[in-house]
């Protein structure tokens, strides 16, 4: 499948409003909904025909019920099942709502819309309070503390729906006209949302065109005519009848449902540990976060400035739509904290340091849109950042940096989370359907499900030692503001970092030493960061008084990041190794066989860690796919990329390799 979420076609919608005050895409040419009554519509066409009145009603507390969507336009759809949802379904049931959206609406554009409806009022200003930095690929939003979810693909729809990972309960065969997009009303659609269709999956769509009934009966859809709405005479509705497709990998298989028992326990309190925890909780779940230290965030998560730093790549590697997804996921949850103190949206300013990195950013410029990256030259940095620069950049606006504990709090900060603190070395045994964590032979805690986020110790248990994680050394340097260095307003990258001041201080950084193995302040390391600093500006450097501070007398902090050999992290299902190398040994003759044998979990047990230096922008959204593999909800990233992210691909390369 070839991949187009960082293509230059990306455009936002470009709308014409009638007098009436409805959109209309200029791009298509066509209505977004009905002019005769956009709601009764809605109602009619996608609720009624899958019956959400009556399923909705019926779902168990504890139950999730997934609607997928082909486009997102306004949001009308999405906000009428919701308001649906809120009123039949019962305290405790889920929604996940899965849209594609080619050209998505401009914020201010979405408004406009949505202003029509004043009886959606209340779902709309949560829409828009959470529509932000929606670019292409996977965007997560959730909604009424996690009741609610809606994943926006961002893209082309024969692009993004190969890549969903989901169960559709119910579909909203939406978008423009097959006469208008005869694009995407095609068979190879068709195909997908058999593919993607839960076992008697039902279908609307406002069309009743030959060719698109015949098109959904031939994927395997009993499809049947229904009485239209205002001036159409037909619509079409259908159920699946199908037969399930199969998974093509078993190792990247999901592991099953979710355990009787709601319980988890999650092993580390930095970011990774408390966003796992946040996922979990926010769908019931009773988490228990054992943390060695007097509090969470003590260790490479503990830095006070970590930046939005967004490496990207202009061939949409995994790691970078990773970075994409992440990236607008957290920015999202931001907005919850205190600006100023926790975060802050002053942008990341990544300067053109030498002949390759202008390359590299100029190819990056042509491959993603300028509300998510925009090049700028000298003097527009400059004028940007306040201060004078070597040159000029590529300009993240919507970056910034954030203060990583008081995010760790917020994550933690729910009843159904508790947090222990442990000091002896713990061990992991399986005792029937759960997990015992114990110290010196006693159980601290147990559950049925447990997560490995204490970032390289992740590796310290017997069932995880073969995850190959590596420690890197990082100092940062926090060098006090001067009347003078106020005037920095955006973060600075280049082959370090510096931050605009939070509390009286700037944070500089951070080293990168491969051979370190304790946190002791190092004189060399405050002296390599100061040379990144004047690296960075030399006007900053004169601003910080730079010169007048000995080395020896700076504070600063030093921690250590959590790495992989491929630089992605590690986020899922943990194997027996033994029984993995066994059940597979047929890959080292031949890769491209797929054995029809189950992967051996290790039941309950996952992992979340090795994040490196992105952590910022990473680790918040491997929550919800941690969440995702545990409760078979829709994955949040692309199917490809939460299998790059697996931690049994070390295994299968083993294999692959001959090293089984």
């Amino acid at each position: 499948m070839q991949d187009h979420s960082t293509s230059p076609r990306f455009q936002h919608a470009e709308l014409d409003w009638d007098d009436s005050g409805q959109p209309q895409s200029r791009q298509y040419g066509d209505v977004y909904f009905s002019r005769a009554s956009g709601l009764a519509e809605t109602e009619h066409v996608f609720l009624a025909q899958n019956a959400l009145d009556r399923r909705f009603a019926e779902l168990a507390p504890g139950q999730a019920f997934t609607i997928g969507e082909t486009g997102f336009g306004t949001g009308l759809n999405f906000l009428c099942a919701w308001q649906l949802f809120d009123r039949q379904a019962p305290a405790g049931a889920r929604l996940h709502f899965v849209s594609v959206e080619k050209h998505p609406l401009t914020r201010a554009d979405l408004q406009r819309a949505l202003s029509l409806w004043p009886q959606l009022e209340p779902l709309a200003e949560q829409l828009l309070d959470q529509y932000l930095a929606i670019h292409p690929g996977f965007q997560r939003l959730n909604f009424a503390d996690g009741r609610v979810s809606l994943t926006l693909l961002v893209g082309d729809v024969l692009d993004c729906l190969p890549a969903l990972d989901a169960r559709i309960d119910a579909w909203f065969l939406d978008g423009f006209a097959p006469a208008k997009n005869p694009q995407m009303w095609q068979p190879a659609l068709f195909a997908e949302l058999a593919r993607l269709s839960a076992p008697g999956a039902t279908l609307g769509t406002f069309t009743s065109a030959g060719f698109v009934r015949r098109g959904l009966t031939d994927a395997g859809f009993d499809m049947q005519r229904a009485p239209g709405f205002g001036h159409k005479r037909e619509i079409l509705r259908g159920q699946f009848i199908g037969a399930p497709t199969a998974v093509a990998r078993p190792w990247f298989a999901r592991p099953g449902q979710a355990p009787r028992e709601r319980r988890a326990l999650v092993i580390g309190a930095g970011l990774a540990g408390c966003a796992s925890a946040a996922s979990l909780a926010r769908r019931g779940w009773q988490v228990t976060v054992l943390e060695r230290h007097a509090g969470p965030a003590e260790e490479g998560s503990g830095n006070p400035q970590g930046v939005l730093y967004l490496k990207l790549s202009a061939h949409g590697t995994a790691l970078s739509r990773l970075v994409v997804s992440g990236f607008g996921y957290t920015r999202r949850l931001l907005e919850r904290l205190q600006r100023g103190q926790d975060w802050d949206a002053c942008g990341v300013l990544q300067l053109a340091y030498d002949d390759k990195e202008q390359q590299r950013q100029a190819e990056l410029a042509g491959a993603f849109p300028e509300g998510l990256v925009r090049p700028l030259d000298q003097a527009d940095a400059e004028a940007l950042a306040g201060i004078s620069l070597p040159g000029g950049g590529l300009f993240y606006p919507e970056a910034g940096w954030a203060h990583p504990p008081a995010v760790c709090r917020y994550l933690l900060a729910r009843p159904n989370i508790e947090l222990r603190q442990h000091r002896a070395v713990l061990s992991l045994e399986r005792h029937g359907e759960s997990w015992q964590a114990l110290a010196d032979g006693q159980v601290l805690a147990e559950a049925p499900v447990v997560v490995l986020a204490g970032a390289a110790d992740s590796a310290d248990f017997p069932q995880s030692a073969w995850l190959p994680l590596k420690r890197i050394r990082g100092q940062i340097t926090c060098l006090p503001t001067t009347a003078a260095s106020v005037a920095l307003r955006t973060v600075l990258c280049a082959k370090g970092y510096v931050a605009p001041a939070r509390d009286g201080q700037h944070t500089l950084g951070a080293s990168f030493n491969f051979k370190g193995t304790d946190t002791a302040l190092s004189v060399e390391e405050h002296q390599a960061n100061l040379e990144l600093l004047e690296g960075i500006s030399h006007d900053l450097t004169e601003r910080l008084q730079v010169a007048a501070q000995p080395p020896e007398q700076l504070q600063g902090r030093a921690a250590f990041r959590c790495t992989s050999p491929d630089y992605l992290p590690l986020i899922g299902p943990l194997a027996d190794q033994e029984r993995f190398l066994e059940t597979y040994a047929s890959l080292t003759r031949n890769a491209r066989q797929i054995p029809d044998a189950p992967c051996p979990w290790l039941d309950g047990l996952y992992v979340n860690t090795a994040h490196g230096s992105r952590g910022m922008i990473s680790t918040l959204l491997s929550g919800e796919l941690i969440a995702a593999w545990l409760e078979d909800e829709p994955l949040p990233l692309p199917r490809d990329v939460a299998e790059a992210c697996h931690p049994n691909r070390f295994l299968v390369r083993r294999l692959v390799r001959g090293e089984g």
